[in-house]
This record gives C-alpha cells, structure tokens and sequence, in this order.
C-alpha cells in the first residue's frame, strides 16, 4: 500500500514503518481496528506522511528539503576493503588527544583549539568566536599535530598525514 502511494519512491518503507509506528501509538488505535477502519487510517497517516511538507515525517526524516537519496550509480559501487591501519591511528590519535586534554599544561590548550579547529577549520572563524588571536590558534593546531605525531612514532605508529 505505501508503496503505490508514494508511487515508487525509495522512501515507501521508511513511510509506512513511520505510519505503523505512529498508529500503534495512537491513542484510537485499538478502537479504529475494532471499527474496520484500521487500513482506512494508516493509509491516511501514509499520504499525509509523504505529501505534506508539514507532516511530521516530512520535519524529522526529509529535514526540509535536505533529504539526499542514493543513486543506483553509487549503490553499485565496487566494494573497498577496510583499513585496519587507518582505524588502529586513528584509535591512536583519539587517545593521544584525550591524554593531552587530561594535561593541566598548554596540552590541554592545544587540544582543545585542535577539536575546534576539526570541527570548524577556519583559524580566522575560530578566533572570532574564541577572542584567541589568529597566529595564536595556528600555532596552537601546529603544535597540537606536531605532539600527535610525536606521540605515534613513540608509539611505534608510523603514519603519514
């Protein structure tokens, strides 16, 4: 049912588990069932789910219009093989990073402008929001990635960046 009313789209099973969801939750849920109208409902709940931009599947799933679908090009992709090494690093770097926000010293300050700078890699965007001056927060990332891969090699990592 969901399917010929979302007329084939490849969203036609997360509405209709969205539907099942939201009609055993219902509080006339049982009663709908016992009046046959149950079907009647979910299909309701189905077409309103997909066709309404207000619907409350429309807020939580497609996010305004910022849904992205995969293509059948990249479905097909070739498999890659994962990368043990890159998984073992960067489990390596995390936990240099944590070690280094433990350190009540200028560690602590470097990894914490590092995060930052991983989350918003812009040095001058980040010393806007922080007051921290610009060469500041370079220096601090530079030292920061300079501990890091000081700290792998110790470890006996060796990791080009």
């Amino acid at each position: 049912m969901a399917k010929k009313i979302c007329k084939g789209s490849h969203e036609w099973e997360d509405v209709a588990h969205f539907a099942i969801e939201k009609f055993m939750t219902h509080e006339r849920g049982q009663e709908l069932v016992d009046a046959g109208r149950g079907m009647n409902f979910i299909s309701g709940i189905i077409w309103r789910s997909f066709n309404s931009s207000t619907s409350e599947y429309y807020a939580l799933h497609r996010q305004k219009n910022r849904m992205h679908s995969l293509n059948d090009k990249q479905l097909e992709q070739p498999d890659v093989e994962y990368n043990h090494n890159h998984d073992l690093v960067i489990s390596a770097i995390e936990g240099i990073i944590e070690d280094m926000q433990c350190d009540r010293t200028d560690l602590w300050y470097r990894a914490t402008l590092l995060e930052m700078y991983l989350v918003t890699p812009n040095y001058s965007e980040l010393a806007r929001k922080t007051g921290i001056p610009r060469n500041s927060i370079t220096n601090a990332v530079h030292e920061a990635k300079q501990y890091i891969q000081q700290q792998l090699k110790k470890q006996g990592i060796d990791y080009e960046f």
